[in-house]
């Protein structure tokens, strides 16, 4: 196993900048997913980690020795790119043994970590099989077998489950785990899709436009998002958020959301506007409730109903049982929120409160 430091880690393409001050600590056998949209800088990250690109500034350490300028070779890594690069003259057999072969490793040994690995990822019906040919789903899982069985101290997985269907996908998303489990290997693993990142990582790095913006484990980053992006990006879907302004009343402050309504009762040490943020799965249909939406969209999938809802220039969803009685749409839903639940943006910088 094998702990990496980011620190000021910093990547700039002539006047474009990928990636800025990023300071990270990836512990020993921890599984860190580096999450956020396309162009955020987390592939500029994995590759700078996996020696394929060289830092603009700051530096990186595994277990303390400076990384920078050791070629990818001697770094001790494995990586599994989106497009799994299978030599597909081979066969799956050949391709799980070729970093072996290559490390001079002995023909029992070989024989030996094929079987286990080919075991483990459901492969061992097609080992003497040539790769061309073979689904892509069946080629991913190769792809992640050959660099798997080498045992590497690091392991980075860029984007790995992208091409393939959405069934694989959530069986590989448990095979992944428990084939770091097994290991222990430090793995980091770049994707754009959060249930990933939610269901495998022990910790999540949240980027945008190449700066480090959270890190924490899934709850953490769910339930306290530390700016509008997290939370909009964070969750399926993400959490609401709804623009108002804090006044008082009667109860104490609360936040006028003008055509909403207005929260609770709320505790904030600043005046003027705010983000009013909310999950969706935690709204709760209420007769008495001091918020009210138009439902403009039902949606109806398995256990679960969305509904989309509407008031002036707020739009908002709420996510409930399948059995729970709804109204139709165009009419109105009223609720309320858990006041524990509720979290506030500043409407300026847009940072937690």
């Amino acid at each position: 196993m094998t702990e990496i430091v980011m620190q000021n880690l910093g990547r700039d393409f002539g006047d474009f900048t990928a990636l800025a001050d990023m300071n990270l600590t990836i512990g020993d056998g921890e599984f860190v997913a580096l999450l956020g949209p396309s162009g955020c800088g987390k592939s500029t990250t994995m590759n700078m980690i996996a020696g394929m690109l060289e830092p603009t500034s700051g530096e990186i350490r595994f277990d303390g020795r400076r990384m920078n300028g050791v070629p990818m070779a001697r770094r001790g890594v494995g990586f599994v790119f989106q497009n799994y690069a299978i030599f597909t003259h081979m066969s799956v057999r050949e391709n799980l043994a070729y970093g072996l072969k290559a490390q001079g490793v002995s023909r029992s040994e070989q024989a030996r970590r094929v079987g286990d690995i080919a075991e483990l990822l459901q492969l061992t019906p097609m080992l003497d099989r040539r790769a061309a040919g073979l689904s892509v789903n069946i080629l991913q899982r190769l792809a992640i077998g050959r660099s798997a069985v080498v045992e590497p101290a690091i392991f980075l997985l860029d984007e790995p489950l992208s091409n393939v269907d959405a069934a694989f996908r959530a069986t590989m998303r448990g095979e992944l785990k428990s084939l770091q489990r097994q290991f222990r290997q430090t793995m980091v693993y770049v994707t754009h899709d959060q249930l990933e990142a939610m269901t495998m990582a022990d910790r999540i790095a949240v980027m945008d436009h190449g700066k480090l913006l959270q890190v924490g484990t899934p709850l953490e980053v769910y339930n306290n998002p530390v700016d509008t992006f997290v939370a909009r990006f964070i969750g399926a879907p993400g959490m609401n958020l709804l623009r108002g302004r804090v006044t008082g009343a009667d109860t104490g402050t609360v936040i006028d959301l003008g055509a909403a309504g207005h929260s609770g009762p709320v505790t904030v040490a600043q005046g003027g506007e705010v983000w009013f943020g909310f999950r969706p799965e935690l709204v709760q249909p209420d007769a008495a409730g001091p918020l009210a939406m138009q439902v403009s969209m039902i949606e109806r999938i398995g256990a679960r109903i969305i509904l989309h809802l509407a008031a002036g220039d707020h739009l908002a969803k709420a996510v409930l049982d399948s059995e729970t009685p709804v109204p139709a749409q165009g009419e109105t839903f009223r609720f309320s929120v858990p006041q524990t639940e509720i979290r506030l943006f500043d409407a300026q910088t847009e940072r937690a409160l």
